[in-house]
């Protein structure tokens, strides 16, 4: 377990729930842990996507014409959605040239590129949108790039690298009048709008506690980088896969999954997942000022996230609302089972949140509606009123907005600092110590270290 000035048992122990946290957690206090961390466990290869057909059809959003920034993963099912929706995809980038070639016999009239900068320089008369899937180093540069030129913008989560930039680019969305949208595509499933209706309502009283867990990492963390330099395969353009990452020897360890591994590239099991899991908390009971956060850690090197991590976030009032604890727990631990009472965390393959409030408990499996711990209060509870507008579809609300409808649920202002939030959890996690920040001047106001990690360097020949 990673050193700590913080006193592991007072971490626990300054909780509200006290020593239920004691008792449930009891990995921090040296017992066995609840579940098997991911650390003991064989990395999960991804599971294939299927393929679908990339046709469009006639709609009222044939008029907008996208661009797309990294067409496999994430990026194939942006593409897919955004062809469903009707858009003209009239150019496509990735850096793998089979990719590339594979992705322009579905979509034979988008140009090809595999430098983002050389497509938004060259496009840039012919293209309204752009949406960028890369990995997340590359978010910010590719997502400014296109919002200096007023292009909308779609962008996959984190959606940043670091906290800098997140600031920069929702700072930038209003500077450049520009329609906005981060991948958190859960926002847009009933069962999140159902969850941040419920504690929107007081249905659980005053929230006090916020706890969010994650099946994640399932590709391999805690790794040294590796020292072999085989060739770089002949479809991959490697320069600009590292983009404005430090330059290192191409290796297969990196990509095209893996990359989430590596903290010049990723950023872990936090940033992959946060994001959506807590994002309906940070909904619900604006999350944007965070004062202290204080993390547990096992298996981080100084190139890659650890095997599991238990982060604490610290909330002051805000606006009214009451001072709130957010935990988050990843690589298959879980929260104490007593906040369950018994009963199994809800969410497919562990991922889910708990909402400690005054008045109950109510557990979210992800994109679950929430439910009463407590049977009693389940049974005789009343639903809160649905007063969030339904969604047309989390890519649709963004190309909504470009033809001048509602704001989508995701864009920049609400997801910039959500993504702060988030990235501020990786500052406790690298230096292993208590974070104060100030959230207005973006400071780490305690450790100097830390500070490096707010806004990193870029590569020579790549900008924020």
């Amino acid at each position: 377990m990673s050193d700590s000035p913080l006193s592991r048992r007072n971490f626990l122990l300054s909780t509200a729930a006290g020593a239920a946290l004691a008792a449930g957690a009891q990995f921090a206090l040296g017992a066995e842990p609840t579940t098997t961390p991911a650390s003991s466990k064989p990395a999960r290869e991804r599971r294939p996507r299927e393929r679908k057909a990339l046709a469009t059809t006639k709609t009222k959003y044939s008029s907008i014409n996208v661009a797309c920034i990294g067409i496999d993963g994430r990026g194939r099912a942006d593409l897919e959605e955004i062809c469903k929706a009707g858009a003209n995809v009239v150019a496509i980038c990735d850096i793998d040239l089979d990719r590339l070639k594979k992705c322009s016999n579905d979509l034979p009239d988008a140009r090809t590129y595999w430098d983002y900068r050389d497509l938004l320089h060259k496009e840039e008369k012919n293209i309204d949108a752009v949406v960028v899937a890369t990995p997340d180093h590359n978010h910010a540069p590719a997502a400014m790039m296109a919002m200096k030129m007023k292009k909308h913008v779609y962008c996959e989560k984190p959606m940043t690298y670091d906290i800098h930039e997140a600031r920069t680019l929702t700072e930038a969305a209003r500077k450049y009048g520009v329609k906005t949208q981060m991948g958190t595509q859960g926002a847009a499933v009933e069962g999140s709008r159902r969850q941040v209706e419920y504690v929107k309502s007081g249905a659980a009283g005053n929230i006090k506690e916020v706890h969010v867990y994650t099946n994640r990492p399932i590709w391999p963390q805690g790794l040294i980088a590796p020292t072999d330099q085989p060739p770089i395969p002949f479809n991959i353009k490697w320069d600009q896969w590292l983009g404005p990452a430090p330059y290192r020897p191409y290796n297969p360890a990196y990509l095209p999954f893996k990359w989430r591994g590596w903290w010049d590239f990723g950023t872990g099991a936090l940033g992959d997942m946060a994001c959506h899991l807590m994002n309906t908390a940070h909904w619900a009971l604006n999350l944007s000022n965070p004062a202290v956060v204080t993390a547990f850690s096992d298996g981080k090197t100084v190139d890659s996230p650890p095997h599991w991590s238990v982060i604490k976030w610290e909330f002051p009032v805000l606006n009214g609302r009451p001072p709130v604890k957010v935990f988050w727990y990843d690589g298959g631990l879980l929260p104490p089972h007593t906040l369950m009472k018994g009963k199994p965390f809800p969410g497919d393959e562990n991922n889910g949140t708990i909402f400690v409030g005054e008045k109950g408990t109510l557990a979210c499996g992800y994109l679950k509606d929430p439910f009463f711990v407590d049977d009693d209060q389940q049974k005789s509870h009343k639903p809160p009123e649905k007063t969030l507008p339904r969604s047309i579809g989390h890519h649709a609300e963004w190309l909504e907005a470009i033809q001048g409808g509602p704001t989508p649920a995701s864009n920049f202002d609400h997801s910039g600092p959500l993504t702060e939030m988030v990235l501020l959890g990786n500052l406790a996690v690298r230096t292993g110590r208590r974070i104060e920040w100030d959230h207005k001047a973006m400071q780490v106001t305690n450790d100097k270290e830390a500070q490096r990690y707010v806004k990193r360097e870029y590569r020579s020949g790549w900008t924020l």
